[in-house]
């Protein structure tokens, strides 16, 4: 006969929206059967999703389950696109996301899609270019990467083509 242990530790890592969750167990013989069976039964469609749930709310109820939610900073990468076709006026090719939210600590690449060359260039609130992320000119298919280690809305230039603006919204 399998004895049960009396709590079970589950950490929980949150991170954005997404949800994990691992179980810590030095083998699987620790795992009572009674619980295996539950989420084989599951797993097989014998039980349905609310009576599992149900079953697993029991454990955590009862103290079996612990579960530990631990937040972790998230380190992202993220694109922008400067599209063909962005250095016309009346082209439709703006950057792409225009308005790009990410994390702090997240580094951004901007890649030149277009046929042309571009620069990108921070803009304070008046729509002044200040030194804070600066690329020299980009030609195509060059990159030009910056880490945003604040929050904040940053908003940036093409200064060969004024009329492309964007923005990166540092959370």
């Amino acid at each position: 006969m399998v004895q049960i242990p009396k709590k079970i530790i589950l950490p929980v890592m949150t991170l954005a929206i997404l949800v994990s969750f691992s179980a810590n167990f030095a083998s699987a013989e620790t795992v009572p059967e009674w619980v295996k069976n539950n989420a084989l039964w599951y797993g097989q469609g014998t039980i349905t999703e609310s009576e599992f749930l149900n079953a697993m709310k029991f454990l955590i109820e009862q103290g079996i389950l612990v579960v530990e939610i631990e937040q972790e900073s998230i380190i992202q990468d993220a694109m922008i696109a400067i599209p063909n076709g962005n250095s016309e006026m009346s082209a439709a090719g703006f950057y792409l996301p225009l308005n790009l939210e990410i994390p702090v600590g997240s580094t951004v690449t901007w890649v030149n899609d277009d046929s042309v060359p571009h620069n990108i260039q921070s803009m304070d609130l008046k729509g002044n270019v200040i030194q804070l992320f600066n690329s020299p000119p980009l030609e195509t298919g060059d990159r030009f990467e910056f880490t945003f280690e604040d929050e904040g809305v940053y908003k940036y230039v093409c200064t060969f083509h004024p009329w492309r603006v964007g923005m990166v919204t540092v959370s």
